[in-house]
């Protein structure tokens, strides 16, 4: 019995949702957050991930979109431990058919989902609780000259963020007000 499923998150094939099994019983439930081998044979692909990094975020907090430049891509394994995001990815790959297309999901503290995110794509996330606290590996190590941001609102992407939050509410970091469009970032040759 496998320990892992997987769901394509559409449009694309390789970004996918993972469902881990819960085993209950009369004390509560037991689940394996992650397990390297499990992971690799329910996804099809080697990632091995040697970071990890926590976030706490209030509620409309607005984080990315963020990705790292070659030689330094992230593939991302995402985990909300408590609250709920809606999560958002953004293919960066120039010659794929599905580039500058994006797809969202919310995610949530009890559903026990997770979000595989590969090399080549922007990441985001919107907190829609309070103190959402999100878990991700990263198969990179992060690194600050490498790290580049996509505009959260690029016209060219057209995001639908939830509509129950007023764009006034959110709560977004200087950087990620500075991010760059598509457009600019590929006139700069900072894509994949």
């Amino acid at each position: 019995m496998r320990k892992f499923s997987k769901t394509p998150l559409k449009p694309f094939d390789e970004v996918f949702i993972i469902t881990c099994k819960k085993f209950s019983d009369e004390r509560g439930y037991f689940s394996e957050y992650f397990n390297q081998s499990g992971f690799q044979e329910v996804s099809g692909n080697a990632t091995t991930f040697v970071q990890d990094n926590f976030s706490l975020s209030r509620k409309w907090v607005l984080r990315g979109l963020h990705f790292q430049k070659e030689p330094f891509a992230q593939a991302k394994l995402i985990r909300v431990l408590r609250g709920e995001i809606f999560d958002v990815v953004v293919d960066l790959r120039k010659k794929e058919k599905t580039f500058g297309k994006w797809a969202g999901v919310r995610l949530n503290g009890v559903d026990n989902r997770m979000l595989y995110v590969p090399e080549g794509f922007a990441h985001g996330f919107l907190s829609l609780s309070d103190k959402t606290e999100l878990l991700y590996k990263c198969s990179s190590y992060f690194k600050k000259e490498a790290e580049r941001t996509l505009h959260w609102s690029d016209s060219a992407i057209r995001i639908l963020w939830p509509s129950e939050i007023p764009i006034s509410n959110m709560i977004i970091s200087e950087k990620d007000q500075e991010g760059l469009s598509l457009d600019r970032l590929l006139e700069l040759d900072e894509l994949f």
